[in-house]
């Protein structure tokens, strides 16, 4: 039998008209009234009908994920970190795949909105970095957390939508464990230039490598893309005959690059990491599938994700209580593997 709002209700010990007060994110509900609704709600698995719901009144009860990255880890993570949060909510999750370089990308974000009646979006890079795409959705007054690369510092001084992934900090210890392993030579195989990600990367690495007195040098870097095929590009052309640098290891933009430059080596016969330690980034399965598996930072994208629609709802809804719980900057940690080690002497 299909539980109704009149069961909630009884169960609660309150009206219908405060259960549905509460289903709606109304902030002005006591605490303790609400948290009485949810505890029944929770006992008798009411789910209610968000279509009707939208239909019923002003109010959306819809949010958006905007993105365009290609790897298709990342991008089922933050779909899984937001719809989490959007099942506690009673919301309906739009997923809207672009173009961040289409010229129409604004006027696309907006009608999309409009369409589907979103009550707020969660955009991520490098959609998010794109102010033309910010000052669209000031200008419509529409609620939106940005996720962004950027280190604490930064954080402290932005604005109340944005959540930070330290890629810099992330950058400096991988270095730095390469370093301790008796490496000098360090390439960076780059992702892509219009990520602030890959320059937030760079800058953490090129930082870590001054400090223990290494130059950097532009010879040692190569120019490309989050991808597989780039990994293997990069990883070929610095360790071609033709490179004067005795390179000992290579830093890739994230794990699809260093899988694609792990792959290269072993067709080029170099032992890993016997001859050449290789590391990536965000710790998705392509580090746990190469052989050996890969040393990387651990970037928690589904948490991220769900941290991120947490704050977006903090604003659609009215903060409550829980809103404390929500981080606002996420530093990924090293996770070193097999891939990664000192060079046989």
């Amino acid at each position: 039998m299909k539980v109704t709002i009149n069961d909630v209700a009884k169960l609660a010990g309150v009206s219908m008209k405060t259960v549905s007060r509460v289903i709606n994110k109304e902030p002005s509900v006591r605490q303790k009234t609400y948290d009485q609704v949810m505890q029944a709600v929770k006992e008798l698995n009411y789910q209610p009908n968000t279509a009707a719901r939208n239909l019923a009144g002003t109010s959306s009860f819809a949010i958006g994920l905007v993105y365009d990255n290609p790897n298709a880890y990342y991008v089922i993570d933050m779909q899984n970190g937001v719809l989490s949060r959007c099942k506690e909510e009673g919301y309906e999750l739009v997923i809207h795949p672009c173009s961040s370089g289409a010229a129409d990308m604004a006027d696309e974000v907006k009608t999309m909105i409009k369409r589907s009646r979103l009550a707020g979006l969660v955009l991520t890079p490098p959609l998010s970095e794109q102010q033309h795409i910010i000052d669209m959705l000031d200008d419509s007054g529409v609620h939106y957390v940005r996720l962004l690369s950027g280190r604490a510092a930064e954080a402290q001084q932005s604005a109340n939508n944005c959540i930070f992934v330290d890629d810099y900090a992330a950058a400096y210890e991988i270095t730095e464990h390469l370093i301790s392993l008796g490496h000098q030579q360090i390439a960076f195989v780059l992702g892509d230039e219009e990520h602030k990600s890959t320059t937030e990367r760079l800058a953490g690495y090129q930082d870590a490598l001054k400090a223990h007195g290494i130059s950097p040098s532009e010879a040692l870097l190569y120019h490309g893309t989050y991808s597989f095929e780039s990994g293997v590009k990069g990883a070929k052309a610095l360790l071609s005959d033709g490179n004067p640098n005795k390179i000992t290891a290579i830093l890739g933009g994230n794990d699809e690059v260093a899988a694609g430059a792990l792959f290269a080596a072993r067709l080029m016969n170099i032992e890993i990491p016997a001859q050449l330690s290789i590391s990536g980034f965000e710790d998705s399965p392509f580090s746990r599938q190469t052989w050996p598996k890969l040393t990387t930072a651990h970037q928690a994208n589904d948490i991220i994700s769900e941290h991120a629609a947490r704050l977006l709802f903090s604003k659609t809804r009215g903060h409550r209580k829980n809103d404390k719980e929500i981080t606002t900057v996420f530093t990924p940690n090293m996770v070193v593997r097999e891939s990664t080690g000192r060079i046989s002497s």
